[in-house]
Order: structure tokens, then C-alpha cells, then sequence
């Protein structure tokens, strides 16, 4: 006998002398009369805090069995597109006859248009099974049964970021890595891709955008403020240094309510206004509120919700840009009428249930594929049902806009009416299928879904998303940052000054076009103020002046978030805005050259490459709508051949706290200016390579002036890394005695104006 046996003896052995005491006999029981109860007690059957004799019709506890094999899950999911609509967009004229008006409607249970009847009634049946089962136990229940639940948010802040993943994955990541329909990549050279996040607090869609993607994107999220707002502190995966909230009127003050026109207005201004009027390249959209007791008639209380998102990607989105947007149910013409007008929008359509959305509740996905041109007027009939909505939303109006698009017309657009009645009913037994099962977990505690791991580790390959447990990023410390990122290169050329301008060193100058130049500001003792700045994230900034290097690094005091693993050549500078008694004195900082960009490592880059990365690196980390942010700039790089560009910005201002005396001020592009110091020259080509002008063929070419050989493409050998640069750089000092401009006095040996001026033109042939 085993020990587990032998104690179960002993026990039942010491029980009947304990009954035998008390007067006990077979088959009758206990008490004075032999009243007390006969029968063995059964198990308690009472389910956390319900009462002992409640009883739930449909839910009671038995042993009730599941057949795993009556569901087909699997990693890989079925994508299938709507057929293409080849008519051009309607136009506002007929757009306008399409509105329907009616009293408003509350219930669902007969909206069967778009689907098969008994389809919608089991739906309805399953969903009132559990309103009266408690949520701790129906949660229990839909995490033991869903084939996907542990997925979970994986390294993201929560399961819409590993929705996201899942559906750009599915859809061969058309999101991060957008193309048009020849395949051709939307992302323009040197260009962000650009996304917006609506109704997304806490922000799981962007976190995972942010981390494909890293600062090569910059995002412009529009949600509701209030405890659902975005989460930025919680952007661990992908940090949020390129994302800029923006609330619609008043900006970052706003209240971000997508149902208010001026807001949905405001929204497309300023992302235009900061993607140089081009749009989007993907809008993504994951509005939703609580329904609790209401589930059934979501979509009906959704409904603004839907059209609001719809309209404000429409405002904001490129011609060839995407569109993804979480829907619920769509039994109601207004609803489909929505989805037709998408349809008409852009080229492909698809709604699709990815595997980490629950299988038993109503969410799907319409994703949408590039937009069409022509499609104002499909925004603009958006934008007005949306005011009549809001007309018709007080609580004493009793009429609602119940159609959008005629009922008889969507049946008569067979492809389309077919594809929503088949895709209603595919997921809608789907929905029951898993809402039965549901059911049975409820029913009986035992039942286990064992292929949870096993499927787990199968998406997250295919997603590409690794499988490792979330953290926050760690903060070393910046000296130790520092050497990472210089990954064994000798750090000690940065302690180098720059050489001054001579006469002697302008004509020791080979060839013009192997130059460019900067114009410095003065910040400390009438110099410069260059250092290197290094970020480890966020408002992690800090900075060291060059020559100082053995010292240690100083934290940034500036407002500005960068991302992490940036190391900048910069300049900390001054900037004036105004004459006179009103003008402005801003701190900014310009950046002259990288090192790396966002754990990009950029140094062997060629100088302009390097230039145009921090030109791209500049527009993902500015944030207009934030108050008081520290600007940062790329600086305006002119080529030595070009001088007469960079004289055309020197200008006599009247400087605040100057006297009323005019000063030499250097004027950009934007309208501010600062006071320089003098002109940075960088030779951005490594010996014994120059570049040379072939008249013939009107270009430069690249010549080996040891082998004389010469090839119109630059070979990697006549690069300058950021270091060759850095330590052959030239500084032409503009201090008293160089003439610049008309009535500055020439001292005899400095390098002047004209000096530059003549050599350049000498070298040009002029």
C-alpha cells in the first residue's frame, strides 16, 4: 500500500470510531432519532463569489468535454482581399443624395442585410450566456480557451502593440515598409516615414512602429485626453523621441475629441505643416470605449467612432498611403455603408481577424491599401454626416443619420455585397464557435488549451518579434556610453583644434570642389561654443567641449529629448529673433556633423551623407506643437565653390543690449539669425584623391592623383570619415581686421572677403 493510500485509511478508519462513538449506524442517521441526513455530502459546486444557490442557466459546472480538433488554428493566417472597385470616386453631387435620416435604433437583433439570420441570433444568444457570469470568472475562462492568449504584449507595453505586429507581418509589413503598387518603395530618398496613431492611447500601435522602424520615423498621435491619453514613459520597446502628440485646437492643451470638426481641422493642418504638405505614408486607428452591459449594440454605439476615424485618415493620408482601423461588428447599413465608402477610397480593401484579436469577442481590422486621388470629395461628405451628428446627438433628438450609403445600392455592387455578407458570417461563427467554447472552459475548470506555447513561439518567428520579457531601458552611465559607441576607436584626435585660415593654407588648397563650409556662431568670449553632445535616451543629454575630453561629461541643461545611442558634433548657439528692444534670444543647438544617429553608426558615411542623415535626424526629433523645447537645427552646409551663397546671408542687424550699433549677423533660412564667429572649412576627401569638373561631360569626377586614373563614382578609399574631417577641418576666424562687408576695416595678412572671393573664382576659371 502506498503512503498516500495508507493515509486515507487511517483517516476513514478514525472517522467511523469517532461516528461509532456518537451512536452512528449503517443507514441511518445521526441525532436522537436517527434524523441527520443519509446521503454522502456532494463537492461544493459554488464558483467564486456567487451564492450558494445561485444557478446560472447554460454555465452550470459539469464535466462537460471540448473537441480541440472542431477549431483549425494555426500561425499562418488567410488574407482575403475585397475585388477591386475600378470606378472613379463619387463625386459630393451624388455623394449628398446618399444620406438617410430615420429615428435612432438601439437594438441589433434584426440587422440582417449583411448577413446570414442565423448567424446574428447565435451571436446574440452566446454573448447574454455571460452577462450573468462574474468577469474574473469569464476572464479565466477566455485566457484557459484562446489558442493565442500568452502572446500578450511580449517586449510592448500591451497586446495592441503585438496586434500591430501581427497584422503588418500578415500583410508582408505594408505598414513599415510601405510600396506602391510596382513595388517601388513610397518612402522618398532621405525621407521619414511618416504615420499618425488616432484614437490609440496608451500608444501600443507607435511603440511597435517605433521599434521596426527606430527614428527613421517620426508619428503624430491624436487621442482623447484623460487616463487613456499616450504613455510615453512606457515606450520601452520603441522610444517615443520621434512622436509628437498632438490634440487638435490648442495642441498639446487641446482635449484630442476626434468628434469635434475644428479639432479634426487643426489635426491636418499641422500634419501637413510638418511632412511639407505630402501627407502620410499610414494612418493607424484603434478607438474604442467601454460597453460593458451593452455589448450587443457596440457597433450601433460605435458608429461616430467609425466615421470620425475613417474621415481623419482620409485627411491626413498621401496618395498611395494605408490605412488600418479596429472595427467591431458590421451588421448595420450605416456601418457598411462606411466600409463602400472606403472601398471607393483606395484601391484594396480587406477586413481581416488577426490571431491576436480574441477569437470570441466582434473585433476585426479594415485594412486599407493605397488611397486613391480624387477622394475630397468622399472626405468631404465624411466631415458633413459627422456635423449632422453631432446635431442630431442631444439626448432629446429622437431622428439619426441610419444611412449613409442607399441599402439598394450596396446589394446592387455584387462583389462588394457578397464579400461583407461572406466575411460576416466567416467571423461571425468563428466568434461563436470560440464563444461555445468559452462556454465549456467556464463549465468545467479541468479543460486546458495545450497548444498555447507551442503557437506562441510559431507567431512570434513569423512576426519577427523576439521572444524575450519586457524591461525598461537601462541608463549607463555616458562616459561608459561613450566608448561603446566609439567601438575601439582612439578617441583622442576630438582634443584637436582646428588649424586657422591663412593665406598660405588657402593656396595650399588642391582642389575647390573637395571643400565645404559652415558658418559658426559666437556664443563664450566672443568663440564658438562646439562640444560633442551625447544622449542615452530621452532628456538623458549630456555634452563635452572638444579639448576637454579626459574630463568628465556635464548633463545637458536644455529641454530636448533625443534618442538614445546619438553622439552629435555640435554647436550650442544663440539664436536672435527681431531687432531691437523686442528681439528674442533663443539657446538652440546645430548640429555640424555625427558620429552616430540613434545607434545608426554614421562616421565612414561620406560628409553629405552623414549631412543628409542629420538633416532626416533633425525633422524625426523636432516637436513644433511642445512650448520651450530647445530647438535643434542641422547647420546650413555650403560648398567652398558656393562662398558668395554664404556672404548673401551676412546682414547688419541692431542687436539687443548692443547700443543701437548695427553688428554683423548671419541670417537663415527660417528668419532668425545669430552672430558668427568666422567660417568652418571641411575637406570631405581623403588623399591623394581630389574631386575635378569635366568640362566635357558638365560633372565632377573623382581623380587619384598618384595613378592618375579617374572614375565618376567616388571609391571608398577617397571617403573622409567623420575623423578625417574633423582633424584636417579650417577655421577662417572673423575676427576685427577681416573685412566682410562694407565699411570693416582690412588689416594687412588676414585672410578678407575678396581674399576668399578671388581664390575661388581663380579656381573656377572665372
Amino acid at each position: 500500500m502506498d503512503i498516500k493510500n495508507k493515509v486515507s485509511s487511517v483517516g476513514n478508519d478514525f472517522a467511523k470510531r469517532m461516528m461509532n462513538k456518537m451512536g452512528f449506524e449503517d443507514g441511518k442517521g445521526l441525532g436522537k432519532y436517527g434524523q441527520g441526513r443519509t446521503e454522502v455530502v456532494e463537492l461544493s459546486k459554488q464558483r467564486g463569489r456567487r451564492g450558494f444557490g445561485l444557478h446560472l442557466e447554460g454555465l452550470e459546472p459539469c464535466n462537460v468535454s471540448w473537441d480541440f480538433e472542431a477549431e483549425k488554428v494555426s500561425a499562418e493566417e488567410r488574407v482575403l482581399w475585397m475585388p477591386e472597385c475600378h470606378d472613379d470616386p463619387p463625386e459630393m453631387q451624388e455623394l449628398r443624395q446618399w444620406m438617410v435620416e430615420g429615428p435612432k435604433k438601439m437594438t441589433i437583433d434584426d440587422e440582417t442585410h449583411f448577413c446570414d439570420p442565423e448567424v446574428l441570433k447565435n451571436i446574440l444568444g452566446l454573448k447574454t450566456v455571460f452577462d450573468q457570469l462574474e468577469p474574473e470568472e469569464m476572464r479565466r475562462a477566455r485566457t484557459r480557451s484562446n489558442s493565442f492568449e500568452t502572446i500578450r504584449g511580449v517586449i510592448f507595453q500591451n497586446r495592441a502593440a503585438m496586434k500591430m505586429a501581427n497584422i503588418d507581418a500578415i500583410f508582408d509589413f505594408m505598414f513599415t515598409n510601405p510600396t506602391d503598387e510596382k513595388g517601388n518603395s513610397l518612402i522618398l530618398y532621405n525621407e521619414l516615414l511618416y504615420f499618425a496613431d488616432i484614437c490609440a492611447g496608451p500608444g501600443g500601435f507607435s511603440e511597435y512602429v517605433l521599434w521596426r522602424k527606430g527614428w527613421h520615423t517620426k508619428g503624430f498621435g491624436f487621442t482623447l485626453k484623460g487616463p487613456n491619453d499616450f504613455k510615453l514613459e512606457e515606450f520601452f520597446a520603441g522610444s517615443p523621441e520621434t512622436f509628437e502628440p498632438y490634440y487638435g485646437v490648442g495642441g498639446i492643451e487641446g482635449d484630442g475629441d476626434i468628434y469635434v470638426p475644428e479639432n479634426l481641422r487643426e489635426f491636418r493642418r499641422f500634419v501637413m505643416e510638418n511632412t511639407e504638405g505630402k501627407g502620410l505614408h499610414f494612418v493607424m486607428a484603434d478607438g474604442g470605449f467601454s460597453v460593458e452591459g451593452q455589448e450587443n449594440i457596440q457597433e450601433i454605439l460605435s458608429k461616430r467612432l467609425y466615421l470620425c476615424q475613417f474621415l481623419c485618415a482620409l485627411s491626413v493620408l498621401r496618395t498611395g498611403g494605408h490605412f488600418v482601423c479596429k472595427l467591431f461588428d458590421i451588421f448595420t447599413p450605416f456601418s457598411v455603408g462606411l466600409v463602400y465608402l472606403m472601398y471607393r477610397a483606395f484601391k484594396k480593401i480587406c477586413i481581416h481577424k488577426p490571431n491576436t484579436s480574441r477569437p470570441a469577442n466582434s473585433e476585426r481590422y479594415l485594412i486599407c491599401k493605397w488611397r486613391r486621388e480624387d477622394t475630397k470629395d468622399i472626405h468631404d461628405y465624411m466631415f458633413e454626416i459627422n456635423c449632422r451628428l453631432g446635431q442630431l446627438s442631444g439626448v432629446t433628438s429622437s431622428l439619426d443619420v441610419i444611412e449613409v450609403v442607399p441599402v439598394d445600392l450596396l446589394k446592387d455592387e455584387h462583389a462588394f455585397f457578397n464579400y461583407i455578407v461572406a466575411s460576416n458570417d466567416r467571423l461571425g461563427k468563428w466568434q461563436i464557435l470560440n464563444l461555445a467554447k468559452i462556454r465549456a472552459f467556464a463549465q468545467n475548470n479541468e479543460l486546458y488549451e495545450e497548444r498555447q506555447s507551442d503557437l506562441r513561439k510559431e507567431c512570434l518567428k513569423l512576426w519577427k518579434v523576439p521572444d524575450r520579457a519586457r524591461s525598461a531601458p537601462s541608463k549607463p552611465d555616458p562616459k561608459s556610453k561613450f566608448f561603446e559607441l566609439m567601438k575601439g576607436e582612439s578617441s583622442d584626435y576630438m582634443n584637436f583644434k582646428a588649424e586657422e585660415l591663412t593665406q598660405e593654407k588657402l593656396k595650399a588648397i588642391t582642389s575647390i570642389y573637395d571643400y565645404y563650409c559652415i558658418v559658426l556662431g559666437m556664443e563664450t568670449n566672443n568663440q564658438s561654443q562646439t562640444c560633442f553632445i551625447l544622449s542615452l535616451g530621452r532628456n538623458h543629454i549630456f555634452w563635452k567641449e572638444p579639448r576637454t575630453l579626459g574630463c568628465r561629461w556635464i548633463k545637458l541643461d536644455l529641454k530636448m529629448d533625443l534618442p538614445a545611442n546619438t553622439l552629435l558634433c555640435a554647436e550650442l548657439v544663440q539664436e536672435l529673433n527681431g531687432e531691437g528692444r523686442a528681439q528674442r534670444r533663443i539657446k538652440a543647438v546645430h548640429i555640424l556633423d555625427a558620429l552616430c544617429l540613434g545607434g545608426d553608426d554614421v562616421r565612414a558615411l561620406s560628409f553629405m551623407e552623414r549631412i543628409h542623415h542629420v538633416q532626416k535626424f533633425v525633422k524625426a526629433v523636432s516637436k513644433p506643437s511642445i512650448p520651450n523645447l530647445t530647438p535643434i537645427k542641422a547647420k546650413e552646409i555650403f560648398p567652398l565653390r558656393e562662398i558668395d551663397q554664404v556672404f548673401n546671408h551676412l546682414t547688419m542687424k541692431v542687436v539687443k543690449g548692443s547700443g543701437g550699433i548695427p553688428q554683423l549677423c548671419y541670417s537663415m533660412t527660417d528668419g532668425k539669425h545669430f552672430i558668427p564667429s568666422g567660417l568652418l572649412i571641411l575637406k570631405t576627401v581623403e588623399y591623394p584623391w581630389i574631386i575635378a569638373y569635366s568640362k566635357t561631360n558638365q560633372r565632377t569626377y573623382f581623380f587619384n592623383t598618384k595613378t592618375r586614373t579617374s572614375v565618376f563614382d567616388g571609391p571608398n578609399e577617397a571617403i573622409s570619415s567623420f575623423r578625417s574631417c574633423f582633424i584636417s577641418r579650417l577655421f577662417w576666424s572673423w575676427d576685427s581686421g577681416v573685412k566682410l562687408v562694407d565699411g570693416h576695416i582690412a588689416a594687412s595678412g588676414k585672410v578678407h572677403r575678396h581674399t576668399i572671393t578671388d581664390f575661388v573664382d581663380h579656381a573656377l576659371g572665372r
